[in-house]
């Protein structure tokens, strides 16, 4: 069996893709698809150098939120809960869901808006057909299935890459500003740094890494917490490669929204992006009928991908709160507060959408809110995984936990000079 293995590392590399993948994936959600798209419409090719180094920083952040579900057997809630009293806990779990609902809700709108382009139906009936469907999916579809579809929905996000190659961009300047970073000047460059970080370092990533990775084991038969307790050297290293396949792909395709963005909008001065549908029809003329549909098409997509995960990781964060029973493998009679929180998430995005909001800019500082929050959290994961005893003798290296503080220090840094500059 290991000789085969190793005539067939390519067979291996996609059989361990996973919960790493997946989550890279879902942070190309409508809000950073969005975010992207005003950053680049804005700044141009400046902040394209983003992309690169946020993906350490991604990676590692990951990384920890992986292990700590791996060791521990507990989701980040269940591991945060041994360290933090329960009002905190509670507190961060009302603020993650808060954020959740606000992202789903534009999600939803922008999906909507994007859909109405190919298929022509109102964006309210859209609206209710998309979240009411991820709903039952969600709630009548097993752990298994439902990750099968998520890893194939990840597909979605190359319409972003062929896009971006679709408008022949100047690569020596691409190049230039993605290897040299520029500083930002000014109250709205640093406010859309604060949003790139925000929307590409999201707190609900954190909750939904951790959870996904003992949904795995429960999947293998672990079903007791004790038989979930630590992980050996081969499966942290599946995982690894796992998240660091996913986080590479997800700051790709980051790399190629704001780059498609700069070469159309920004190149046109069309830096007052409205909804998504406007970003779509702007691409029509500059780019041409084809990149607009890809634009489309992956807009939707992702919705797809991203809302289960979102409303996931605020009903994984209320359950280990509060010790209710969780998981998308059990039935709703057994789960009924879990799937509660993931029906209650999205049935309040759907109204949202009833009531007059931007989408593009309720994303944008849904993403920006993210920012402020997420250093808070991260300190919080540092914490677990420093903690030998619970963390089994297996805590994260000096390295992990040097990029994740460096990671929580830049984006005080950044959201500070947001609010002072």
């Amino acid at each position: 069996m290991p000789r085969r293995a190793r005539k067939n590392p390519l067979k291996r590399f996609f059989s361990v893709l996973g919960p790493g993948l997946t989550t890279g994936a879902a942070d190309n959600d409508p809000s950073g698809i969005a975010t992207y798209s005003i950053a680049g419409a804005q700044l141009g090719t400046s902040l394209l150098w983003t992309a690169l180094v946020t993906w350490p920083l991604m990676a590692f952040i990951q990384l920890m939120c992986a292990r700590i579900g791996m060791v521990t057997g507990r989701g980040l809630a269940g591991a945060l809960r041994q360290r933090c009293p329960r009002w905190l806990l509670l507190i961060a779990a009302a603020a993650l869901l808060s954020a959740n609902i606000i992202t789903i809700g534009a999600d939803l709108a922008g999906m909507s808006d994007a859909a109405k382009m190919l298929i022509g139906l109102d964006t309210r009936l859209l609206t209710i057909i998309f979240g009411a469907g991820i709903t039952l999916a969600v709630i009548y579809f097993r752990y298994y299935q439902i990750a099968s579809i998520l890893k194939w929905l990840t597909l979605v996000l190359f319409a972003y890459v062929i896009t971006a190659f679709i408008l022949k961009p100047h690569w020596r300047t691409a190049l230039y500003d993605t290897f040299i970073p520029s500083w930002p000047r000014g109250h709205n460059a640093w406010q859309n740094l604060v949003a790139v970080l925000g929307t590409t370092i999201s707190p609900y990533l954190f909750f939904w890494q951790a959870s996904q990775e003992v949904e795995e084991e429960k999947a293998m038969g672990r079903r007791i917490l004790v038989s979930r307790e630590g992980a050996t050297k081969r499966e942290i290293s599946d995982r690894r490669l796992d998240v660091v396949t996913g986080t590479f792909f997800s700051n790709l395709v980051m790399y190629f929204i704001i780059l498609t963005a700069a070469l159309t909008l920004h190149a046109h001065n069309n830096t007052n992006i409205e909804s998504s549908r406007q970003v779509a029809e702007a691409l029509k003329p500059l780019a041409g009928s084809f990149a607009a549909v890809l634009y489309t098409i992956g807009l939707v997509g992702v919705g797809l991908l991203a809302i289960p995960i979102l409303a996931g990781s605020s009903a994984y964060a209320f359950a280990e709160t509060f010790a209710w029973k969780e998981g998308l493998d059990l039935p709703i009679t057994t789960a009924r507060y879990f799937y509660a929180v993931i029906g209650a998430s999205t049935l309040l995005g759907i109204a949202m959408v009833f009531v007059k909001i931007n989408p593009v800019k309720a994303l944008f500082w849904a993403s920006t809110i993210n920012g402020v929050l997420a250093p808070f959290l991260l300190i919080a994961v540092l914490l677990v995984s420093c903690d030998r005893k619970l963390m089994r003798r297996q805590p994260s290296s000096w390295l992990s936990r040097v990029m994740v503080g460096l990671t929580a220090a830049l984006m005080f840094l950044a959201a500070v000079a947001m609010f002072v500059r």
